[in-house]
């Protein structure tokens, strides 16, 4: 399977090249365009009462897609998040790796989707009461709003509330005041994240909060 990235960083999208015999899984409506040989099967998100719990406590499709080459030619079929901004490519080795919900875009067969409790902290830092992990053997690509930065945490690291796209599970997510009361909240930050232990994390430049805040005064009434 050859895959590229192209459209960075404001437009991101997956460019896949299938080989004979080859499948990716895709979130339901990830796909932009394929070719018609491509067999296209929709499936439950891990089964039916898997999926519904992805889709209603993970932020993710009730659905997912896979796209299978039973041709004897590579065939292509593009990619994208519902949102502009960056997309990223991760290889997955048995190393869990949780993501916020709807940052999650596609991955190989051998990798399986799970959602677990993530706590009432991630939950005030806009991040869901619920995480989805995924975990096993392959690649996973993921997308947010926003250009993506990666951060190798040791210790403690300060994130605003909405940025944190993905994190390995080994770090915790707690919540706190930027600084001080008068700070804190006559400097437009407020509440922050604070991510502690070892491990790395992917911080997104912008938030879908921060945009809906932005337009609604601007809106027509």
């Amino acid at each position: 399977m050859q895959t590229d990235i192209e459209g960075q960083p404001a437009f991101a999208y997956l460019k896949v090249a299938l080989k004979p015999g080859e499948t990716i899984t895709a979130e339901s409506g990830a796909m932009a365009s394929m070719d018609t040989s491509l067999d296209m099967n929709a499936r439950f998100n891990g089964g039916f009462f898997s999926g519904l719990i992805k889709k209603f406590l993970g932020g993710e499709s009730l659905f997912v897609q896979e796209f299978t080459n039973n041709t004897s030619d590579t065939k292509h079929v593009v990619l994208s998040p519902s949102t502009p901004g960056d997309m990223k490519e991760v290889e997955v080795r048995n190393q869990p790796l949780c993501l916020q919900p709807g940052a999650y875009i596609a991955s190989t067969p051998g990798i399986k989707l799970n959602v677990e409790w993530a706590g009432f902290a991630s939950f005030i830092a806009k991040e869901g009461l619920f995480r989805l992990k995924l975990a096993g053997v392959g690649t996973v690509w993921y997308g947010a709003y926003g250009a993506l930065l990666d951060k190798e945490v040791d210790g403690e690291y300060i994130v605003d509330t909405a940025h944190l796209v993905s994190y390995t599970p080994s770090l915790q997510i707690k919540m706190g005041l930027s600084g001080g009361i008068f700070a804190s909240f006559f400097s437009g930050e407020g509440l922050i994240t604070r991510v502690k232990g070892k491990g790395r994390i992917t911080i997104q430049t912008r938030s879908m909060s921060g945009l809906v805040g932005w337009l609604n005064p601007k809106l027509p009434r």
